[in-house]
């Protein structure tokens, strides 16, 4: 077709529903668009909400089912973000990416202590006996952490076999490496975590050649910002609310990068 070209779809940052949501109308346009041979998906993240790293995986995925997809790491595809790439036909990272962190946690912080030293006491009523369990106001008790557990359990072998089915690899190596840890790029590639060491030009080189689409015709095609927003910003009115939704955002990722290992 005359005018084909590869699409750049860049995603930064953590994965969650309102920051994956975009994004998955935008893939799904370049699925469908015939003008898009083949898609270059350029990422970076440490992970996120396991949900919405499992829509990330799965819109990367269809777009792969139908056309060339090549992925390409950042600094980091840990967790959620390692999951993203599997959806890919082809997958590079740098020498210095940090790759994998196969795993599954649950945070659970009890402010009881803090809340006793300050002098305060919350009465939460409630029905149903563990309704109360995960507000954060008292610790977990053994049978509700091991309930907790076992569902953490049912995401953590589902990772793995995500893993081992896109690797085609047996279950049990990958099993071996879902420690919760990450690589570095050249590691990955030596544990079949990915398929070769280059930047994301070496990357969209092997697009092109996959495609048969010149390398030089590479669109980077981004979520289009809602029209309100930007007329409020255009007016200068929207500036404090953007400002405090950037903060919010920022102490979240913050927050999250302090972890350092995801939910996924």
């Amino acid at each position: 077709m005359v005018g084909r070209v590869l699409a750049q779809v860049r995603f930064r940052g953590t994965i969650r529903e309102r920051s994956v949501e975009p994004y998955l109308g935008l893939l799904e346009q370049v699925r469908l668009r015939k003008k898009f041979a083949g898609l270059l998906f350029d990422i970076s993240s440490g992970g996120g909400d396991a949900v919405a790293s499992s829509d990330l995986y799965r819109a990367v995925k269809r777009v792969a089912a139908v056309k060339p997809v090549v992925a390409t790491i950042g600094s980091m595809a840990a967790s959620g973000g390692y999951m993203a790439v599997l959806g890919a036909r082809k997958v590079f990272a740098h020498d210095e990416s940090d790759v994998g962190s196969i795993g599954i946690f649950i945070p659970h912080i009890s402010v009881a202590t803090l809340l006793s030293r300050l002098g305060v006491e919350v009465e939460l009523l409630h029905l149903g006996k563990h309704k109360d369990a995960y507000q954060g106001l008292r610790p977990l008790t053994e049978e509700e952490r091991s309930k907790i557990m076992a569902v953490a359990q049912v995401g953590y072998d589902s990772f793995i076999e995500l893993v081992a089915r896109e690797r085609k690899a047996p279950v049990a190596r990958i099993r071996e490496l879902a420690t919760g840890e990450f690589w570095s790029g050249r590691q990955a590639l030596g544990l079949g975590l990915i398929d070769a060491l280059g930047d994301g030009e070496d990357a969209r080189e092997e697009l092109s050649r996959m495609t048969g689409v010149p390398s030089g015709k590479t669109v980077l095609v981004t979520p289009r910002v809602p029209f309100l927003p930007r007329w409020l910003f255009g007016l200068g009115q929207g500036v404090a609310a953007s400002t405090q939704l950037a903060l919010t955002d920022v102490l979240e990722d913050a927050v999250l990068e302090s972890l350092r290992f995801r939910g996924r």
